[in-house]
């Protein structure tokens, strides 16, 4: 595999206020890149889009949570 196809798999690490406090989440930029994509799909902020899923999430961890929902955004895409 040829450097250009590699996935980035490093984690980014960003800042977001959630709820009126700020968290630090940390997942690969491929997450972030889908995740912005689907916010801008809904019209909203990227803020508001993870503050959702924050909000909807049980015993997982937030970065654990926004791949699930990119993962399952990918999946209902594909379902179509």
């Amino acid at each position: 595999m040829n450097d250009g196809a590699r996935l980035d798999a490093r984690n980014v690490k960003r800042s977001l206020s959630i709820a009126g406090h700020s968290t630090s989440i940390s997942i690969e930029e491929p997450f972030w890149r889908a995740l912005k994509a689907l916010a801008a799909e809904e019209n909203i902020s990227l803020a508001t889009l993870v503050a959702r899923i924050d909000g909807e999430r049980k015993e997982i961890g937030l970065s654990s949570a926004l791949r699930l929902h990119v993962l399952r955004a990918l999946q209902e895409k594909t379902a179509r």
